[in-house]
């Protein structure tokens, strides 16, 4: 169940620079392509780190300790992160760019005041904080998202979609507002015949929180049939599992998110259009407790709720591997990343921070050599 703890006096924890005029040159398009992926509240500690070995060794958080610690763990860190999250650190690792690692001074955060889930996809997806965004309640979002001003321009119109587990993104991504392909939770999909019969006829426990398995098969269904240049998806199970203080199903949660991951990329580098010419975006809406009392749950009052992170892979990007001793950036710098990665400067009404520095591979030309960068001057 999502954490509701919010407190109406606590100030947000950032303020960014933000633009809301067009700059004099259109940023520079490496990719036709983007898909974002998020996993709900998955800790960067888990990410970098691996399985915790004080909670992999706990029988209240992890019954069957001997069957996890043989899945997940290990002697060392780096073994344990690469038995959790293979892909991620046998590819992205090595081809792409993560940010979130605090160990390497790498830091990344949410801008909001609440570190819950409706203020961090706001925030992620509106490119700014809105302090009256202070629960998870289903109401429907006044400010412009990324994807919705995308499906305006002539170039994207009709290639957006969004697929998401959690039942509440149709109110955070506003489809009564907009005619955004948008199907989450448990909706038939219209793309989604092996989605239509799974729900039909699969025996569910219903609850807000789809299956990610079956947010999955949508929309790997939606992409073969209607080659969407945008798609979000939003994976929720490693939430949905954490909250209930199940810390072996946590990171079999996101062992499962890795491998789904790894197989979109795979689709992605075999099939015409999108082979070399997509980008990944994979990153989080918040983080969640430090201490091993309070990992299972997060907000404004737990330390860590607001560390999160993000990892970039794609055609352009520079392949970093772990960025260390980063800059500071923060969740509601990527609606501005995912604007400019697809050549286009996301200017909705609402204030919106600039676009994170993601370094860029050098492109020769005849007599000189350009850096390619994300962000624009101002």
């Amino acid at each position: 169940m999502k954490n509701w703890l919010v407190s109406i006096f606590f100030i947000s924890a950032s303020s960014l620079p933000v633009s809301q005029k067009p700059s004099s040159a259109p940023p520079f398009s490496t990719a036709e392509n983007i898909i974002i992926i998020t996993l709900d509240g998955f800790r960067w500690q888990e990410l970098f780190m691996g399985a915790d070995s004080l909670l992999l060794s706990d029988n209240n958080y992890t019954p069957g300790v001997e069957i996890s610690n043989a899945m997940f763990g290990g002697s060392s860190s780096a073994i344990r992160r690469e038995k959790l999250m293979p892909f991620f650190w046998n590819i992205i690792a090595k081809k792409g760019q993560l940010y979130g690692n605090r160990q390497l001074n790498s830091k990344m955060n949410v801008g909001n005041a609440y570190s819950i889930s409706y203020p961090g996809y706001n925030e992620m997806f509106t490119g700014n904080t809105d302090m009256m965004i202070a629960s998870n309640r289903k109401y429907n979002n006044p400010n412009v998202n990324v994807l919705e001003w995308l499906d305006t321009k002539e170039e994207f119109k009709g290639k957006v979609a969004a697929f998401t587990s959690w039942d509440v993104f149709p109110f955070i991504l506003n489809k009564k507002r907009n005619d955004l392909p948008i199907n989450s939770g448990y909706a038939e999909c219209e793309s989604g015949e092996m989605l239509t019969k799974l729900q039909d006829n699969g025996v569910y426990d219903k609850k807000a929180t789809r299956y990610d398995e079956l947010t999955f098969v949508a929309a790997k269904e939606y992409l073969q049939q209607f080659k969407p240049r945008v798609l979000y998806l939003g994976l929720g199970e490693t939430d949905e599992f954490a909250h209930d203080g199940r810390y072996d199903l946590y990171l079999q949660k996101a062992n499962a998110a890795d491998r789904m991951i790894a197989m979109l990329w795979q689709w992605v580098q075999t099939t015409e259009g999108y082979k070399d010419n997509t980008i990944f975006i994979i990153t989080t809406d918040h983080g969640r407790g430090k201490k091993k009392g309070k990992w299972a749950s997060h907000g404004s009052m737990i330390a860590g709720s607001s560390e999160v992170w993000m990892a970039v892979m794609g055609p352009g990007l520079e392949p970093l591997g772990e960025v260390k001793d980063g800059e500071q950036i923060y969740l509601q710098q990527v609606a501005q990343t995912i604007a400019n990665l697809l050549g286009e400067e996301f200017i909705p009404g609402q204030p919106v921070a600039d676009a994170i520095t993601l370094p860029m591979k050098s492109k020769t030309s005849p007599g000189d050599e350009v850096l390619l960068a994300t962000t624009i001057d101002k």
